[in-house]
């Protein structure tokens, strides 16, 4: 897990919950949250509805400049959010476990993508957990991320 550890009052965490992610994302990570929350509903998957409002509760706590780029650009990179995102809600008794995993592992078919270009040690422990995982839970994260993708908006360049 990223140790970056932003405070509620600083820019990174306020900048990213309300204006700026990445390249990726036209809206800051609560708009984006809302967008998911929005798709998940539309299509009716209400059991991922807690997932999608909790998926990047913790994407504001572990913003901060990876690169030049994201100087260039003021964006920011949250690598290992989502792990950030289980570490906030895995002791809520009132969240499902299903809820905590698909939290917990949303990111990972695209983590096991880049990681696999990227960095192939990173890429054989995300494709481990992948393997851990049952045929059911493997296609609610491929649906999952779909309201994800959608979630995001138009990419602002390229």
């Amino acid at each position: 897990m990223s140790e970056v550890k932003n405070s509620i009052f600083s820019k990174a965490f306020w900048d990213s919950l309300l204006f700026t992610q990445n390249k990726w994302h036209q809206h800051g990570v609560l708009v984006h949250t809302l967008r998911v929350l929005y798709y998940t509903l539309k299509h009716k998957d209400y059991k991922m509805l807690a997932a999608a409002l909790l998926h990047d509760i913790g994407k504001p706590f572990s913003a901060f400049k990876k690169d030049q780029e994201d100087w260039d650009y003021d964006e920011w990179s949250f690598t290992d959010h989502e792990e950030r995102s289980y570490q906030i809600i895995k002791n809520w008794p009132f969240v499902s476990d299903y809820t905590k995993n698909l939290v917990r592992y949303h990111y990972l078919i695209r983590d096991m993508k880049k990681s696999k270009k990227e960095d192939l040690p990173r890429y054989a422990k995300k494709k481990e957990i992948w393997e851990t995982l049952d045929a059911d839970f493997k296609e609610d994260l491929e649906r999952f991320l779909k309201y994800d993708d959608l979630g995001k908006g138009k990419k602002r360049r390229d």
